[in-house]
This record gives C-alpha cells, structure tokens and sequence, in this order.
C-alpha cells in the first residue's frame, strides 16, 4: 500500500471516530459496575462515564437503587478526566429532562391539575416536578379571580390565600430554564378549552372558505372563524414546488380550503387537495423510459428537480454528473431539457430522470 494509500485509510479510520461527547450534553448508557460511593457507566461509542464525588452525593437517592444494566440519561460534566473517564452529573441530567419536559408542555400545552402551595399579592406558587412555578393573579379564571372593589392589596391576599390548599387545573405559558422560571395560566385553559369546542365543530373533509392572516416561510395561516386560525403546511398549498409562500397569498385573501386534521385545539387545512393531482393525469401519459421534456426548476443536495409539467417534477441524481459545479454548468435553472424517467411512481408522487440516458438515446 502506498504512504497516499495509507494516508487515505487512516484519514478515513480517523473520521469514522466519533467525536467526544461535549461539556453540558446528555447521554445515554447502561451502568457497567457499581463502586464505593462511585457508578461507572458504558456510554458506547465514546467510553465509559463515571458518577462520584459531590455528583454522586446530591443523586445518591436515585443512584441507590440502580444496578447493573440499567440504563441512565446523564449530563456531561467533563469529557475526560485525568484518569481518562467521563464525568457525568445525574442530578443535572434529570434537571435538563425536566425542563425539555416543561418546554414541550407549554407548545403542547398540557393541561395539568396543580396544588396550591402559598399565595403573595401578585399570585400564587404552585410546584411541578420539584420546581416552583408562577401563576399571576391576572391569570386565574373568572371564577377564582379575586374580586376587590376598590382595589386593596391586602383584601386580594386574602381571597388569594382561600385558594391555598387547592389544586387548579392550569397549562404552562413559560418555561424558562435559564432564569429558572414557570409561568401557569389558569384563564389559558379556558381559552384553550373554547378553541377545543370551536375545532370540535369541523370534521375532516369539510371545505371552507376563510382568510389568509399571516403567510411564513412554512405555511399561511387561513381564519376559519373569529378565534380560530388553521395553518396550510407549505406542501398542502400547490401541487407544484413552492419556495416563497408570500408570493402566493397575502394576508387578507379569501381562499377555499380543506379540513384534513382536526386534533384537540387545532385545525390543519390544504388548499391543494382541492385541486386535481396533476400526478393522476401524468399516470396516464407517462411511462418509465420515456423520454421527455423538461424544466429546470430547482438545484438540491441531491441533484436537481425537472418537471415534465406543473405539479409534475423529478430528480436529476448528482451522480451523474460527478460534482454540483458539474451539474449547475450541464443544467441551468428556467431551461428545459431531454430527460429519460427511470423511475415512475405516480402513486407515490415519486419520479427520477436521467438527463446522460436521454442523450446516450439519442445518440
């Protein structure tokens, strides 16, 4: 073998390690060995981590009552230390799990029951999974909120502290890991509970004809009524390729559109599905070999997208031309081309073509 040859391969063997995992990252494993105030776990492919010391301390609850073969999420403290382990921090680990929990109850959000555990001027403390929470006085229901004529602080406590002791069916607004804070809405419920009534009364199928409030690059959100917007997905507004969605609708247009999910307090609608698959009359005019016609609509990582016609495009495999300066110099974007289908899968809306076969054909 050759010094470039060897090179090459160990170029290679190098790229294929996987670099060590950072300070602050979580990972999984499978605890090896149990020691004197000290858990060693297998974190494949890295190594081994190990718990001790002051981490082993503040988990040590948790930490007694896991055995061998276990698997644990930890938090990376150190990548390597000097006796080459990586330091873990369990308690930090469970931390960072709570909070990713919290951050995907307030985009879900969750409805949970809560007890009230003291209350101040401003609200009431509330607990959830150990951590204290927020829930403002300006966010209680109608029916809790307290009502003081004139204003006085000290007749809102309270009213404020009868609520003490209670459990109160809330959702979570924030979730702010770095300042430490959680934020409830009892009043968030409500609203989310009259969003939920509204959806309730659409079923998928339903077409309607609502307005365009608001176009982003992966969507545009359509009112269907007042207090209730469902979102088009950028794949559901045209069969064909759509890059700039605020090319193609402006907040204030009146659109048609399809029901295709209804779940809990959302709505999701397609403005496409109302039109013909342009792929179920292509069925019906193309077949694989053929050799076609077409544009150049879109440069990938991939390759390119051609379409035989609107709604209708393919893959061009950058394969074939070695490397993308390659391709964008053969193919140019807006130009139309003789290209071979090698595969057709109207179906699936699935197509490739083969712009060295068509040529190779015509030759």
């Amino acid at each position: 073998m050759s010094d470039v040859q060897t090179s090459e391969v160990m170029a290679g063997l190098a790229a294929s390690i996987p670099a060590a995992p950072k300070e602050g990252q979580l990972v999984e494993g499978t605890v090896s060995a149990l020691g004197r105030a000290r858990v060693f776990v297998d974190i494949p492919p890295f190594g081994t981590g190990i718990i001790y010391g002051r981490e082993y301390m503040n988990a040590r609850d948790i930490l007694r009552k896991v055995s061998i073969g276990d698997t644990i999420a930890a938090k990376v403290v150190m990548p390597e230390n000097e006796d080459g382990y990586i330091e873990l921090s369990l308690k930090e680990a469970r931390q960072a799990l709570i909070w990713a929990d919290a951050e995907e109850a307030v985009k879900r959000g969750t409805v949970m029951s809560l007890l009230v555990k003291e209350a101040n001027k401003g609200g009431l403390i509330i607990e959830w999974q150990g951590i204290q929470g927020f829930l403002p006085a300006s966010q209680l229901s109608a029916d809790n909120y307290p009502r003081v004529a004139d204003g006085d602080k000290d007749k809102i406590l309270s009213a404020l502290n009868e609520l003490v002791g209670k459990h109160l069916s809330v959702v979570m607004i924030t979730a702010d890991q770095k300042e430490h804070k959680l934020i409830f809405s009892e009043k968030g419920l409500e609203e989310k509970q009259e969003k939920e009534e509204k959806v309730g009364k659409y079923e998928v199928g339903d077409v309607l004809t609502g307005e365009v409030t608001g176009a982003v690059d992966f969507g545009v959100f359509v009112k269907v009524e007042q207090g209730l917007e469902g979102l088009v997905h950028i794949s559901e507004l045209d069969w064909g390729l759509v890059e700039d969605t605020r090319a193609l609708y402006k907040v204030g247009d009146k659109v048609k559109v399809k029901v295709i999910e209804v779940k809990d307090d959302k709505i999701s609608l397609s403005i496409k599905q109302l039109r013909e698959n342009p792929w179920i009359g292509a069925a019906k005019t193309y077949r694989k070999d053929q050799i076609v016609d077409a544009v150049v609509i879109k440069y990938n990582r991939h390759g390119a997208l051609a379409s035989i016609e609107e709604g209708v495009a393919g893959l061009v495999h950058i394969s074939e031309f070695e490397k993308e300066a390659n391709l964008k110099a053969t193919l140019s974007l807006g130009s139309v081309y003789k290209f071979k289908i090698t595969l057709f899968e109207p179906n699936e809306q699935r197509m490739t073509l083969s712009y060295k076969a068509a040529n190779e054909a015509v030759k």
